[in-house]
């Protein structure tokens, strides 16, 4: 019984370890009035907000105890974030393993538009698809948003 446990965990750690997406991290998009629009949120729909939008809360499937987050946050129209892209939104993709996932993407000719950064709360880096959206790639420290404690969406 224990090789077979075995055998399940050591296929879980290489699960954990393939660079891939693993869900939405944040949804980021252009408002004339950012803080007119958090609030319009807050009031309307329920959301907690705070300065840059609102932190929605959800369970990892694969380890249920484990909080993750997705950030919500609309931009003052014409932010310089979203450059090189022309479009009024950009997605925030959670990924495991960023920098092998960058080395297949700058193999396969993907546009990488920035170098991996890191923070507290993880690793980001830029890259473009192939319709010109500037995507964000974060691989999170989910441990330490939840240390700080913050109101959340639930």
């Amino acid at each position: 019984m224990n090789d077979q446990n075995e055998k399940v965990t050591n296929n879980h750690e290489e699960a954990d370890s393939i660079p891939k997406v693993t869900g939405i991290g944040g949804i980021f998009f252009f408002s004339e009035n950012p803080k007119e629009t958090r609030e319009w949120y807050a009031e309307n729909l329920g959301l907690e907000i705070n300065e840059w939008g609102s932190t929605f809360e959800f369970r990892n499937s694969n380890k249920p105890d484990e909080i993750n987050y997705l950030q919500w946050s609309p931009f003052k129209t014409g932010n310089e974030y979203f450059a090189p892209s022309k479009k009024e939104f950009m997605i925030n993709y959670r990924v495991q393993n960023i920098e092998k996932l960058v080395d297949k993407l700058r193999a396969k000719g993907v546009t990488i538009v920035d170098s991996i950064v890191t923070y507290d709360y993880g690793k980001f880096v830029h890259i473009m698809d192939s319709d010109g959206n500037k995507l964000e790639l974060w691989e999170p420290i989910d441990s330490v948003l939840t240390k700080i404690g913050s109101k959340t969406t639930k």
